[in-house]
């Protein structure tokens, strides 16, 4: 899954949504969003809420996730501990979409630090995607022994 899963419009520009159903993404799912600042990509969500034919819901969600959308910088805290808490909601087999900034870009996490993170949270990264001009996406699932 690792590459770009996005097409390039005019001008090499990225066109969102065309790699999500790859990454798990369906009509009909509920998908709850963390994270949520004037950074985030836009034009992605909006590619999500297409697909899936429903609006994002938000952190304050209480009902049964298919997908969480988990929007991170370096600066927000212990990334391990924002992990165990996004899979709160998640149904079994979901999954969930860890948003970093790009290297280069403020806010950018570490690759070692999501490996940490992951491994103490009990859930495994299992690819990455270029989705968005600003943002890596990494599709994450919880291990046999989380669920």
């Amino acid at each position: 899954m690792s590459g770009s899963v996005v097409a390039e419009g005019a001008g090499g520009a990225s066109v969102p949504g065309t790699g999500l159903g790859r990454l798990g993404f369906a009509a009909g799912q509920v998908v709850q969003e963390i994270g949520y600042d004037d950074d985030v990509d836009d034009a992605l969500r909006a590619a999500i809420e297409d697909l899936t034919n429903a609006d994002l819901e938000d952190e304050n969600f209480t009902g049964a996730a298919d997908a969480v959308l988990l929007w991170w910088r370096s600066e927000d805290g212990d990334l391990g501990d924002a992990l165990v808490d996004a899979l709160t909601n998640l149904v079994e087999r979901g999954f969930l979409l860890l948003l970093t900034p790009k290297p280069g870009r403020w806010g950018h996490v570490e690759a070692a630090e999501m490996k940490e993170a992951t491994a103490v949270a009990g859930v495994m990264l299992v690819g990455s995607a270029q989705l968005s001009a600003d943002w890596s996406a990494h599709r994450v699932v919880a291990t046999a022994g989380r669920r």
